[in-house]
């Protein structure tokens, strides 16, 4: 592959290792298959990505309606959150980055997501897959993970 190409299979978010049995006739085919963050293109592509979905999530007029997310936006520094991010991309796609930063549900909880916020998250998370043409298969995965998270970011409003 390319470096150039590889710019192009960038991925994200927010968030958790993802843990998939696989089925033993499938084992000898998942043990050539390279790890997600692979072939997402290593820490480059994912904190290219990673930068891109927080400088559209910060400024979202949607998201930013919610007074508890636009003052944590005002309080917590954008290039943080790309750190504390990217970090947890890197881990949960299978890289050597570790992240260290709080939970899921302590560091949302007094953000009272919705719903339909976390929706406006995943379309612009959504966008900037596309935008590096990332594979539906990796889209896939990746939201897989992120959907780990869910139930502790989201106020159960539903």
């Amino acid at each position: 592959m390319k470096v150039s190409r590889r710019w192009r299979w960038i991925p994200l978010v927010f968030t958790v290792a993802l843990v998939a049995a696989t089925p033993a006739d499938s084992q000898a085919t998942a043990a050539t298959e390279k790890s997600l963050y692979e072939r997402l293109g290593g820490l480059p592509a994912i904190s290219m990505v990673v930068n891109d979905f927080i400088d559209v999530l910060v400024p979202d007029a949607t998201l930013n309606q919610n007074a508890a997310i636009r003052e944590a936006r005002a309080r917590v520094p954008a290039p943080y959150l790309k750190y504390h991010v990217t970090a947890m991309v890197c881990q949960a796609t299978g890289g050597p980055c570790q992240y260290t930063g709080r939970g899921m549900a302590e560091s949302h909880a007094h953000l009272h997501i919705t719903p339909a916020e976390w929706d406006r998250m995943a379309a612009l998370f959504k966008g900037v897959l596309d935008k590096y043409k990332v594979p539906e298969k990796e889209q896939g995965e990746l939201f897989a993970i992120v959907g780990t998270t869910r139930a502790d970011i989201v106020e159960a409003k539903e």
